[in-house]
């Protein structure tokens, strides 16, 4: 199938369902010994498949409990997570658990300055949008400006835009071939990506507001965010343009999906799925790009550039890879903004290595090294970590601090032993050298899926975020691997539509997160477990509301216990359930056991979580509430615009489109959350 085929195909309902039918094509050449291919050695192939394991690997997996007979509702084990778990579903609203109060506390639109316009949907404007709270909100993070935490500032993503319910009038551009996209709306679009950063604080009520009026207050954006580059790649010729002949700026950073903060309070923001925004006016007999010609198509190819998915190429020549043929080695990094100094350029950090960046959660090694863990979020792609040849301490823990461009960037090699090896992405060591492509430690970064194909690491099922605990641990979310159809099943693939995932536990060697080696074991396959072909596999005390789909992001509370978001995507109807919040336990007896927290309103991916450091409030992010999947939305069951959604979250007002949404969550009452 080819990209206009995708496109028109009706099963796609908006532009970000299209986009991710096209990603379910991998990139990866080297699909031998995949994950699953790994899990399958490791565990037994068809006991995996029928998700019924031996005693002693039922075990290792979940605990004794995994041989106890299932209970319909009510755990037998006690649970480390105390609140009355809410029941699944699907509606025009979001839910939380019984006893806890969601309030939503900044919409797309909302005002962030003094100056800024109150938001007109009707009349939006590229220079009222860099004053408001940008669209698509995603990875959350938050840094106390008070020692007792309850004046601070919110650091938020902005991942991409939906035209066809953002804007009234407009419908999907992308089966339009961008025709209505004026430089203004191409303008506003670019002005709602990148980040925000604000003020908050909290009364005595336990109420979180904005502050309007803060200094603090800024927008991060591709339109007009000037950043700087540092590291091996920093003012290399592959990074070189037109606009930027030294290769050391660039204007903005996009499709910034998850994130992390570091030790010393700084916001790093990831890059993601950057290829699609680029353009080129070269096209073949069946309508895709044309790069035979581009100085660098076999890289291009292998990231996956130039996807097409916006216009922005048409009335900007930085996103036109046929005036800019460099643009794209520029983007696909980690950026570090300094939310405590709007007027401090944000930094790419070119040391961490270059590709489909999911999430860029940071921890410390035993010794203090700085450890970052990423994922490349694409079918059959790999899963790395980041270690800083410093260490952490008074003098490094700064902004721009050079711990961020001095260390080494490892894949990972999961083994059918239960080992996992971590292989350094260094120049001149195996096959990363000038025979094979790489001159230097930049081409190694700007490069890195190839420098890790040649390593031989393991293409995963689409690595989601990472999450490291203090104890060496680390958990993965491998959220589907949806490109098997119907017709392609196999003995060893026997699923088509593959939209479940799985998360993986990692324990590194000496419970040190800097180590090269460690252990890995599964927590949970997905799916439901009352579906015998599915193969899910989860603690039997697991509930009919508790089972999910599709883990996307994670975060570790205050008392290291793990909590998992969804991102189904249109998939949401092959389980019935809305995209939402669990509890996973991951530990003794109850281990693999998962409670529902809190449920999005229907077509909405549930992002963040991040937790303050008090455990008593957790802040949440709705995004594209209203367009995944509505088809399957009973009584609605037909694509959403702007004008006809299929919810108006969080406002029901009927002059208002849905719009995504940070939600924060507390205990009615006071006191941390699920204790």
């Amino acid at each position: 199938m080819n990209r206009n085929d995708i496109i028109n195909d009706p099963d796609n309902g908006n532009k970000a369902e299209a986009y991710e039918a096209f990603d379910d094509i991998p990139t990866n050449p080297n699909l031998s010994n995949t994950i699953g291919d790994v899990i399958n050695a490791r565990y037994g192939r068809r006991d995996v498949l029928r998700g019924v394991l031996g005693v002693s690997a039922s075990t290792a997996l979940f605990g004794t409990s995994a041989l106890m007979a299932p209970t319909p509702a009510q755990a037998s084990t006690a649970s480390r997570y105390v609140f009355d778990e809410l029941e699944w579903g699907n509606d025009e609203t979001h839910h939380v658990a019984e006893g806890y109060n969601a309030d939503i506390l900044l919409r797309w639109g909302d005002p962030i300055t003094a100056d800024a316009p109150e938001f007109d949907v009707m009349a939006q404007t590229s220079a009222a949008q860099l004053k408001q709270f940008g669209y698509n909100n995603d990875y959350v993070g938050f840094t106390a400006l008070t020692e007792d935490g309850t004046r601070g500032l919110l650091c938020v993503n902005h991942e991409y835009t939906n035209e066809e319910v953002m804007f009234p009038g407009l419908g999907r551009q992308d089966r339009a071939g961008f025709a209505d996209m004026t430089k203004e709306l191409t303008d506003i679009e670019m002005a709602a990506h990148g980040g925000t950063v604000v003020e908050i604080a909290q009364d005595d009520s336990g109420k979180w507001a904005l502050v309007r009026d803060s200094k603090y207050n800024r927008r991060i954006t591709p339109l007009d965010t000037p950043m700087t580059i540092s590291g091996p790649a920093a003012g290399h010729d592959r990074m070189k343009t037109n606009a930027d002949p030294d290769g050391m700026t660039v204007i903005g950073t996009v499709n910034n999906c998850a994130g992390g903060m570091t030790p010393w309070g700084t916001y790093l923001m990831a890059e993601e799925n950057f290829h699609g925004y680029f353009w080129t006016d070269k096209l073949d007999a069946e309508g895709k790009p044309d790069i035979s010609e581009h100085p660098e198509a076999a890289q291009l190819k292998r990231y996956g550039v130039p996807g097409r998915w916006y216009g922005w190429g048409q009335h900007h020549d930085r996103w036109n890879i046929d005036k800019e043929p460099n643009e794209p080695n520029r983007w696909g990094w980690i950026v570090e903004v300094d939310p405590r100094n709007p007027d401090a350029a944000p930094i790419k950090h070119t040391a961490m290595g270059r590709f489909r960046h999911e999430g860029a959660e940071a921890t410390t090694s035993k010794d203090g090294h700085l450890v970052v863990y990423s994922g490349d979020d694409n079918r059959f792609d790999y899963q790395y970590k980041y270690v800083s040849k410093g260490v952490v301490n008074a003098e490094t823990s700064v902004f721009g601090s050079p711990l961020m461009s001095d260390g080494t960037l490892y894949a990972a090699r999961f083994d059918a032993d239960g080992t996992v090896e971590w292989l350094p992405l260094v120049h001149g060591k195996g096959p990363l050298t000038s025979e094979n492509g790489f001159a230097s430690q930049a081409d190694v970064m700007i490069d890195t899926r190839i420098a890790a194909d040649l390593l031989g690491a393991t293409p995963m099922d689409r690595p989601e975020d990472a999450q490291p605990r203090g104890d060496g641990t680390a958990y993965i979310m491998l959220t589907n691997n949806t490109r098997r159809k119907a017709g392609d099943e196999n003995v060893a693939n026997p699923r088509a539509d593959n939209a479940f995932g799985h998360i993986i536990e990692i324990k590194e060697d000496n419970a040190d997160h800097a180590a090269t080696r460690g252990t890995w074991s599964i927590l949970v396959k997905c799916g439901d477990p009352a579906v015998t072909d599915v193969g899910a596999q989860w603690n039997p005390e697991t509930s009919e509301n508790g089972w999910f789909g599709s883990p996307d992001n994670c975060a570790i509370d205050v008392d290291g216990r793990l909590w998992v978001s969804t991102d189904q995507g249109r998939s949401w109807g092959k389980t019935g359930k809305s995209d939402g919040l669990y509890a996973v336990e991951t530990e003794g007896e109850a281990r693999g056991t998962s409670k529902l927290f809190f449920r999005c309103p229907v077509g909405g991916e549930m992002c963040g979580p991040y937790f303050h450091d008090s455990g008593e409030t957790l802040f949440l992010a709705v995004q594209h509430p209203g367009t995944d999947g509505t088809k399957d939305l009973k009584g609605f069951e037909r694509d959403s615009t702007f004008e006809d959604p299929a919810t108006r979250w969080p406002d029901f007002d009927p002059a208002m489109p849905p719009r995504p949404s940070v939600v924060v969550v507390t205990k009615k009452g006071g006191g941390k959350i699920a204790v």
